[in-house]
Order: structure tokens, then C-alpha cells, then sequence
């Protein structure tokens, strides 16, 4: 189990940062200076860490026994800046 939880606190930190590239160089990169390439390098690896934390998510939900509630705020916060680590923090052992 102790396994399963490093592994979903690796894809929760790599999925937080990739979405902090993202919103902070990407975007900024596609818009400003008219470069979209980094958004659709950094776009599918954060598309990709998207999926496998909603996923690692709700199988840690089974295994630590969370609430739905618990559930429901650890994805929430998957769509936040920096919300990843305040779950990775407040809900991981």
C-alpha cells in the first residue's frame, strides 16, 4: 500500500507541476509570442498526468477508505494551481 500511495504522490506532484507550466510558460508562449508548440508538448503530458491522477485518486480513495466527500475535493482540486499538493498534503498518509 505504502507503494501505491509514492506512486500517486509522484503523479500528483509531475500532474501539479505540468499544469503550472502550462498556465505559467505554455500559454504564455502561445499567446503572446505566438509559439503553440510548448502547449501541445506540455498540453498532452499534463492531459495525460490529468488522467492517471483522477484515476490514482479514486483507487487510493478505495484503498484509505476516503468519503465521497474526500473523493470529490482531492479531484477538485486536480483542476486548481497548486491544488494537488494542498491534497497531496492534508490527504496522503
Amino acid at each position: 500500500m505504502k507503494k501505491i500511495i509514492k506512486i500517486f504522490r509522484i503523479i500528483s506532484t509531475l500532474e501539479a507541476i505540468s499544469f503550472l507550466v502550462l498556465l505559467g510558460i505554455a500559454m504564455p508562449l502561445k499567446y503572446i509570442w505566438e509559439l503553440p508548440k510548448m502547449v501541445e508538448i506540455v498540453g498532452m503530458a499534463h492531459g495525460v498526468l490529468f488522467l492517471l491522477y483522477i484515476a490514482g485518486a479514486v483507487y487510493v480513495s478505495q484503498l484509505l477508505n476516503w468519503s465521497t466527500k474526500t473523493l470529490a475535493i482531492v479531484v477538485l482540486c486536480s483542476i486548481l494551481p497548486f491544488g494537488p499538493f494542498y491534497a497531496e498534503r492534508k490527504y496522503l498518509p
